[in-house]
């Protein structure tokens, strides 16, 4: 069995969930924040190389939530490049309340859990 439609999942998956890091990393250098920018590029680049190498058929005995790690930790990392790239925590805006949305993006590790490629 090919399973191109769940690799295609994952990698179209991940890869749509990082598309608003290149977006903002191309906001930043309009506004003249090339730091930003160029950080920007290189967590996008990053994220795609995590993506592809902890893709769950390359490493079929492992859990998913073990390879979900490191596209989670590269998202982690965008968050707050994001937050630094609009002048720091309070400059944005935000506040703690603002972030509790993201608890519903770590469903995945729970739903998925123990599952395994090979399974």
């Amino acid at each position: 069995m090919d399973r191109k439609g769940e690799k295609a999942g994952w990698t179209w998956g991940w890869l749509g969930g990082f598309i608003w890091v290149a977006a903002l990393a191309t906001l930043f250098f309009f506004q003249g924040k090339c730091g930003p920018g160029w950080a920007g590029i290189a967590l996008v680049m990053l994220a795609v190389t995590a993506i592809l190498y902890c893709a769950p058929w390359r490493f079929p005995r492992t859990p998913y939530w073990k390879l979900m790690l490191a596209p989670y930790a590269v998202l982690l990392l965008s968050f707050v490049w994001a937050v630094w790239g609009f002048g720091g925590f309070q400059e944005s805006g935000l506040n703690w309340w603002n972030f509790l949305w993201l608890a519903s993006i770590l469903s995945p590790l729970l739903i998925l859990g123990r599952r395994k490629w090979s399974d």
